[in-house]
């Protein structure tokens, strides 16, 4: 059966987030529900109404008024805009302000559940009135009265900061009183409107854990949707809750629900194993009858996970290309992105990338509304070594850049100077726009701090650079720094001349009293076969393990001397030579330049050993300019943190040596 195309992508983002509304009969206490209609009002009963309040407004009471709004209300769905035009109900709408002191907390509901099924404006100023006096009313109202002007304001389009503060200050004494269709109700209120004290959060959290085994998949999925929308975390047991009930029933679970707990497994990063499996085995059928917004976060969510499941990403490569022109520019760009992350290109590549590239040209004028989507396509296909010249161009030319930095929500100059600095090494032939030296410039210092921040605080990464600096002969043979700092993490250089010696090129760890010493001689420990044999039997001619230093008997020194600033203008470069000495043959030009990293499992794929986007982006660069990359991998490296200390040093001797041959 094929698909309509349109049908797939209609999205109502007011009625389709409150379907599960419709799940239980305790909704309908406190939720407002258009179907449910009054007895309907005659075109000529309408205006009967309509002349009285023209001819009695001075005398008209309190509770007529509200009687008139709601029968008003009734008149057929056609007659609606001329009613919202007609003086005469202006005039009531007037009366209802005037007499508002005297309406009671049903009267004022009665009348905004009227204003919602009319359609009044959101913005029109007579509702600022309306909230002040609900704000007065809310400690006299119910649970139910509250959820229900809630909603009522929701559907109406309005957003009511002031109202809801009080609403939450009133939850906070009172949640423990909330049933489970008013918790899920809450939940879906706080999501639409992107605000939530943390500490009702928390309370709500642990209601939801006192009714798990009486929510259904389709509340599971609206809680998840509501602290997605707000920003708030679940905890990991909950998640793993979510992700047990909907493994035991995923077949029956909708499409829309998937996708946000999808959303929240994201946010949370929860990796639940089981629930990633049974989604990868029904997500490619259900991928062509869902709409690319829904697609989109499917993949992001998978990228974000790390999660790389190849039905999956088939299933959305193949389904894109016929409806690209349904996306936002926000669902090229993640897409772009999810598939450049998780490093994987689908049998349908070309035809692919060329139809989400062309989509990018098509959507220019977009694209300078959220100028920071541009930057993630182009990272994305970067990362998949997709590079279009003429986007490149403009989004590295001054102008856009500028538009990037004052209309983008988020730092952009991370993602300019990424893009740049790849650019100027994978494109030798472009002759387009590229970064001015200033912005180079702080790029490099933003990334190097957090990069030297985050490895200066793992014990795992301080141990490797002690031991190569104690294997190799002390700090100058061994340079902590980023050798690509667009590339965002750092690495351990060493560089090995002819004989395959180091040498110590590290001037910043040099004291400058020491640099005619290294003129003379290698400083360092020659770790021969022979030596290291020794040292693996226990046999060590008598040195303890302390005692393997350098022969001038200079100590490692402390991380923040080891560590030297990159400068950005030498993103490009070949990197790092000995400026100021003379060339002795002990500071010869290196035959081998290694790049020792340490790695970690958030920079490889789910449950495997392949690299994620980035980090392969970077190896291949690397490459590119000479350089051989050792891996200290995490699977190797942290089992031996617990062992001995010459076992360490051997792996280390043989990493290496070993990459340098």
């Amino acid at each position: 059966m094929r698909i309509n195309e349109e049908d797939v992508e209609t999205f109502d983002s007011l009625e389709d987030p409150r379907v599960f509304l419709q799940l239980r009969p305790e909704y309908q206490l406190h939720s407002y529900n258009r179907s449910v209609t009054c007895q309907p009002l005659s075109v000529s009963e309408g205006e009967l109404i309509l002349h009285k309040v023209t001819v009695y407004q001075d005398n008209l009471q309190p509770q007529i008024i509200v009687d008139y709004i709601c029968k008003l209300s009734s008149l057929p769905a056609e007659q609606h805009p001329v009613l919202l035009s007609s003086t005469s109900f202006a005039l009531l709408c007037q009366l209802s302000v005037k007499n508002i002191h005297l309406f009671d907390a049903p009267d004022l509901i009665s009348i905004l559940k009227a204003f919602v099924s009319l359609g009044i404006p959101h913005s029109h100023s007579m509702l600022d009135v309306f909230e002040t006096n609900f704000c007065h009313k809310v400690w006299e109202m119910s649970l139910d009265q509250l959820l229900l002007v809630a909603d009522l304001w929701r559907y109406l389009g309005r957003r009511v900061p002031r109202f809801l503060k009080i609403f939450f200050s009133y939850l906070n004494l009172h949640w423990k009183d909330l049933s489970l269709s008013q918790l899920i109700h809450l939940i879906y209120i706080i999501g639409e409107s992107r605000q939530a004290p943390q500490d009702l959060m928390q309370k709500l959290e642990s209601l939801i854990l006192k009714y798990i085994d009486l929510i259904n998949l389709e509340e599971v999925g609206s809680v998840c949707l509501g602290f997605f929308k707000s920003s708030s975390g679940l905890s990991e047991f909950v998640m793993r809750k979510f992700g047990d009930l909907a493994c035991a029933d995923m077949q029956h679970l909708s499409s829309y629900a998937l996708v946000n707990i999808l959303k929240m497994f994201r946010f949370t990063h929860v990796d639940h194993v089981n629930f990633m499996k049974q989604f990868g085995q029904i997500a490619p059928q259900r991928i062509p009858s869902l709409g690319v917004q829904g697609v989109m976060h499917l993949t992001l969510a998978c990228s974000a996970l790390r999660f790389l499941d190849e039905r999956v990403m088939n299933a959305v490569a193949a389904s894109l290309p016929p409806r690209v022109a349904y996306c936002r520019s926000k669902d090229v760009a993640k897409i772009l992105w999810s598939f450049g992350t998780l490093n994987y290109k689908p049998p349908n590549a070309e035809e692919f990338y060329s139809s989400l590239i062309n989509e990018i040209h098509r959507k220019m004028l977009e694209f300078n509304r959220y100028p920071e989507h541009l930057l993630t396509c182009l990272l994305g296909l970067a990362f998949s070594e997709y590079f279009p010249v003429e986007l490149i161009d403009f989004a590295l030319s001054p102008g856009f850049v500028r538009l990037a930095q004052e209309r983008s929500k988020f730092e952009v100059t991370k993602e300019l100077y990424t893009l740049d600095g790849t650019v100027g090494i994978e494109c030798p032939d472009y002759r387009g726009n590229r970064l001015s030296s200033q912005l180079q410039q702080e790029g490099s210092e933003m990334l190097w701090n957090l990069a030297r921040k985050d490895m200066s605080s793992k014990p795992e990464f301080l141990e490797a650079l002690f031991l190569l600096e104690t294997m190799l002969g002390g700090p100058q043979y061994v340079k902590h720094h980023m050798i690509l700092p667009h590339t965002r993490s750092s690495d351990l250089e060493v560089q090995l001349d002819v004989n395959m010696k180091p040498l110590p090129f590290n001037r910043e760890a040099i004291p400058i009293e020491d640099v005619a010493k290294l003129r003379l001689k290698h400083v360092g420990v020659n770790l021969t076969d022979d030596l290291m044999n020794q040292l693996l039997k226990g046999k060590s001619r008598g040195h303890s393990q302390g005692e393997i230093e350098s022969d001038s008997g200079q100590q490692p020194l402390k991380l923040e001397e080891e560590t030297a600033k990159p400068v950005g203008s030498s993103l490009c470069n070949k990197v790092d030579r000995l400026a100021g000495l003379s060339p002795p043959t002990c500071l010869q030009a290196p035959q081998v330049k290694l790049a020792i990293q340490l790695t970690n499992r958030n920079q490889y794929c789910y449950g495997s050993r392949d690299l994620l986007g980035l980090h392969n982006m970077k190896r291949r660069q690397l490459n590119q300019l000479g350089y051989r990359v050792v891996e200290l991998s995490h699977w190797e490296w942290l089992p031996l943190l617990k062992r001995t200390r010459l076992e360490k040093l051997a792996f280390l001797h043989e990493k290496v040596f070993t990459s340098a041959l």
